[in-house]
């Protein structure tokens, strides 16, 4: 049985599907942008700290892969 929350889905992909690739790079980054204001107010701290919270949090639990680890000096 789908649900109201399958069809919202399924209307959003096709909606995202249709976008040239720049109008989905500007969606994207104008996603991130509302994530970042609503952390930010959420935490009570300004954007520029909830941007480096965030990509601090982003890289936790990640591993560095061997071609770019030969890269470091």
């Amino acid at each position: 049985m789908r649900s109201v929350a399958d069809d919202l889905g399924d209307e959003l992909r096709r909606q995202v599907a249709a976008l040239t690739p720049s109008e989905r790079m500007a969606l994207a980054l104008r996603l991130g942008d509302d994530d970042v204001r609503a952390y930010a107010a959420t935490h009570g701290v300004g954007e520029d700290e909830a941007r480096r919270v965030l990509g601090r949090t982003r890289r936790i639990g990640r591993v560095r892969s061997d071609c770019i680890e030969s890269l470091d000096p």
